[in-house]
């Protein structure tokens, strides 16, 4: 993969040999496994293996991997053009439409019967399709009783926890169009400007300047896209770490918690400051500079052989010695790619192993009822030492007070 700056052309995607790299991987859990064959309903999942990126329905759709490394997909028809135009794939089969005269699973059945797979031994990341938009259908062992299916849910989970050196590229410059959203977002962050508005008007422009970098005329791999918000976080509707939009009216005094990101090739980063509408009370103060404080202790316990539960008990330390725990919320922090948030986590009932080529998210964070939430999230990339910070937005007080 290529990723060149100054106004070049971007290749933001996985390539194909990353792709098949993956399915090797697959294989290798396979033999392990004395499985003939892998099948997937997660779109997350199909789009890792096969760059086919869809809006998952109430049509099912599956991949599925055998033992010798041919991959192929069945999708609703509306889809079957689409992913023959896109998924890295050897064969694309369709059904008519869910629910149908035959059920999609029944198609799935009759699939696996055609390839000699009906009763085989078959890894499975769910025993049947799920959704939440009027789905239903039986599980998979219904319909193929001679078969041996053994659901390993988190199969490719385990993957997607240490990222290749593409998909940190890919990170690296979701990082660099989050940046720029959230310059814009503060920009236009003035007292009398609606949080609706000033989100609206970032997330266009950065997004826009994106497309320009990328190419108008190019395809991209998933959505392509940059976006700044408060997320309702404004004023003392901050001190809730996940409000909901308000369209509230920035006033002075106000604290903001923004978010940023940018989708490129499928991945995100993850970019949150605490910002001031004016000069902030010494109150203000005085809990930004603990927030602060919290997530240099967690940047100093990230490190290569460390469980992510020793993250957030240094963090927790702090929180004791400061008596900080009625503004405690959540944990530190967690994974992250091509979901916002993905496993391991930096929590203390998380015992996952830190590992080189991890990326988390750390945002230890404080709310404080009536006054307002101060959290900062950078995205991190784990080294062979410790952490190399991907985001680069300015931490400091005097950098992030809005609308002088």
């Amino acid at each position: 993969m290529t990723v060149h700056t100054g106004g070049h052309q971007h290749d933001w995607r996985i390539s194909d040999a990353e792709l098949l790299r993956r399915r090797r991987r697959v294989q290798e859990e396979l033999a392990r496994q004395g499985a003939s064959a892998f099948i997937t309903y997660s779109p997350t999942s199909i789009f890792y293996l096969t760059n086919f990126h869809f809006i998952p329905t109430e049509r099912p759709a599956a991949l599925v991997l055998d033992e010798t490394g041919r991959c192929g997909l069945l999708v609703p028809r509306l889809e079957l053009e689409h992913a023959q135009l896109v998924a890295l794939v050897d064969e694309v089969r369709d059904y008519p439409e869910y629910p149908g005269e035959i059920h999609p699973m029944d198609h799935l059945a009759r699939w696996l019967k055609d390839r000699g797979l009906g009763a085989a031994h078959l890894l499975a990341e769910a025993a049947g399709y799920g959704s939440s938009w009027g789905y239903q259908g039986p599980a998979l062992a219904e319909l193929l009783p001679e078969a041996r299916i053994t659901v390993d849910a988190k199969l490719i989970e385990r993957h997607r926890l240490v990222k290749s050196p593409e998909e940190i590229a890919l990170i690296r410059e979701s990082c660099r169009w989050g940046n720029l959203a959230h310059e814009l977002l503060q920009e236009y962050a003035v007292p009398g400007a609606s949080e609706v508005e000033i989100s609206h008007q970032a997330s266009h422009e950065a997004t826009m300047a994106m497309i320009r970098a990328f190419g108008r005329a190019r395809r991209p791999v998933g959505p392509l896209s940059a976006l700044a918000t408060f997320r309702g976080q404004v004023g003392p509707n901050s001190a809730l770490p996940h409000a909901v939009t308000i369209n509230a009216i920035l006033k002075p005094g106000d604290v903001l918690v923004t978010g940023a990101a940018a989708y490129v090739g499928g991945y995100l980063s993850e970019l949150e400051r605490t910002m001031f509408v004016g000069e902030p009370s010494a109150e203000q103060v005085r809990f930004f500079r603990h927030m602060v404080e919290l997530q240099e202790v967690a940047f100093g316990a990230i490190k290569p052989g460390v469980p992510c539960s020793a993250v957030d008990r240094e963090v927790r330390r702090y929180y004791d010695e400061h008596g900080l725990w009625p503004y405690w919320r959540h944990h530190v922090g967690h994974n992250l790619g091509l979901l916002a948030h993905e496993a391991p986590f930096l929590d203390i009932g998380d015992e996952t192993l830190i590992e080189p080529g991890m990326v988390f998210s750390v945002e230890p964070g404080l709310y404080v009822p009536g006054l307002g939430g101060f959290r900062h999230s950078d995205t991190v990339l784990v080294t062979e030492t410790g952490i190399e910070l991907l985001t680069y937005y300015p931490r400091d007080l005097e950098s992030l007070i809005c609308g002088l």
